[in-house]
């Protein structure tokens, strides 16, 4: 009897035992299956919600562009010379202004015979023991002071400039001293064959002078009469083509004559196959970002539709002339449009009725938001609200405007949301 009491009580253990363990492996299962739900959410929170920011939108493609001017190539009879920049490089000169000059024949010969001349005459003017007058001081301090600028400069124009004034300056002094010391004979024969060498050397120098105003450029390609702005009709993209140029090819700089390239505007002529190429109209306005990144203001002059999905595209812009004066074959972007203001993905956006909603999250309570698409692309759109004559035009009466709902910055929006479960 007392037997089969110990077996019953140690069954009963054995339940309990088995019910405490089945306690807590429910308990334990039930943990794992928060936890991972808890993990669930966090992984899935940032996906399906995001929060609204300010930002800009582009609708942009990379095109490769052709570079039209209106140029002026400038040519003078002693191209063979060689020739001396008066003007450099990307500088605007002013109608009949000198911007290059060639060499005169034996002119490195007659330069040297001047410099021997100038330090003979420098020797003779030390050699003197008369006090100068204050005159030759002045032509002294003045001459020292042009010496210094030209050591320190690298422009060619002022370089010419500062020799010329040098020169001139150092003349002035031997005629000046020379006429009142004892050796002024001497110093007046030297003068005089200088005179006669400088002007054997001017007399047989050519300078070349600026037909018009504009920028100044020695990268002379032989297209400066092919791709002109004259009539754009001539240009399709087979003719482009046949051009065969490199694109982002430096032009080469020119060692025998130049040209004045007009600095108001130039063109870049473009083929495109997209929409917004099909659908553009003469004057809208565009930008294009070039490779030094510089986004500018451009406008459409030209378009002539080249096939059923191309089209070719001119377009005229006023700034970086001078850059693109380096080339004729140029990769750039070409912006159709760009907006800016509350940026949202498109996922996050809901057309009910022919309206546009987004659905709002504040602390767990979803809100349908009545939204205004500004611009879109294939991902984001720019939304605002309609103010309260446009919601007046939708056919909202006074009492539904005023109890619409707002969207701002850094509101919390759901992603692919349900309206038919939210208010």
């Amino acid at each position: 009897m007392k037997k089969e009491e110990n077996i019953k009580d140690n069954i009963k253990d054995n339940i309990k035992v088995n019910k405490k363990r089945l306690i807590i492996y429910i308990t334990f299962f039930l943990i794992l299956i928060y936890m991972i739900y808890a993990v669930y959410l966090l992984v899935k929170q940032p996906i399906n919600k995001v929060t609204v920011e300010n930002g800009t939108l582009y609708l942009e493609e990379t095109d490769i562009g052709y570079v039209i001017r209106e140029e002026k190539v400038v040519k003078g009879n002693n191209y063979k010379n060689g020739m001396e920049q008066i003007k450099s490089e990307g500088e605007k000169t002013a109608k009949g202004d000198s911007i290059y000059r060639y060499y005169s024949k034996n002119e490195e010969e007659l330069k040297k015979q001047i410099a021997e001349l100038d330090t003979q005459i420098q020797e003779a003017l030390k050699g003197q023991t008369e006090l100068f007058s204050s005159d030759v001081k002045l032509l002294e301090n003045q001459l020292d002071e042009k010496i210094e600028l030209l050591s320190k400069t690298t422009d060619m124009s002022k370089i010419s400039e500062y020799k010329k004034q040098i020169n001139d300056l150092i003349t002035k002094k031997a005629k000046a001293a020379g006429e009142s010391s004892a050796a002024g004979s001497y110093l007046k024969q030297l003068y005089s064959q200088r005179t006669k060498l400088e002007e054997q050397l001017n007399s047989g120098a050519e300078y070349i002078s600026a037909p018009i105003s504009g920028i100044v450029s020695y990268k002379v390609d032989g297209l400066e009469e092919t791709l002109t702005p004259n009539n754009f009709s001539t240009f399709t993209k087979e003719f482009l083509e046949n051009l065969n140029l490199k694109t982002g090819q430096l032009i080469a700089t020119n060692d025998e004559c130049g040209k004045i390239i007009d600095s108001s505007k130039c063109y870049i002529a473009t083929i495109s196959d997209s929409e917004e190429a099909k659908n553009a109209k003469l004057d809208d306005k565009v930008k294009v970002r070039l490779s030094n990144n510089k986004l500018i203001d451009a406008k459409i002059s030209y378009t002539s539709q080249e096939n059923e999905q191309e089209t070719l595209i001119i377009l005229e812009i006023d700034e970086q002339i001078s850059e693109l004066a380096n080339y004729r074959k140029v990769s750039f972007d070409l912006v159709w449009w760009s907006t800016t203001g509350l940026k949202v993905p498109n996922q996050a956006i809901v057309e009910e009725n022919g309206l546009n909603y987004v659905v709002r999250n504040r602390a767990g309570y979803l809100s349908k938001v009545l939204v205004k698409v500004t611009r879109k692309n294939d991902k984001y759109a720019i939304v605002s609200n309609y103010d309260t004559d446009e919601l007046k035009e939708l056919g909202f009466s006074n009492k539904e405007i005023n109890s619409i709902k707002k969207i701002s910055i850094y509101d919390e929006l759901v992603l692919n949301p349900d309206l038919s479960r939210v208010e």
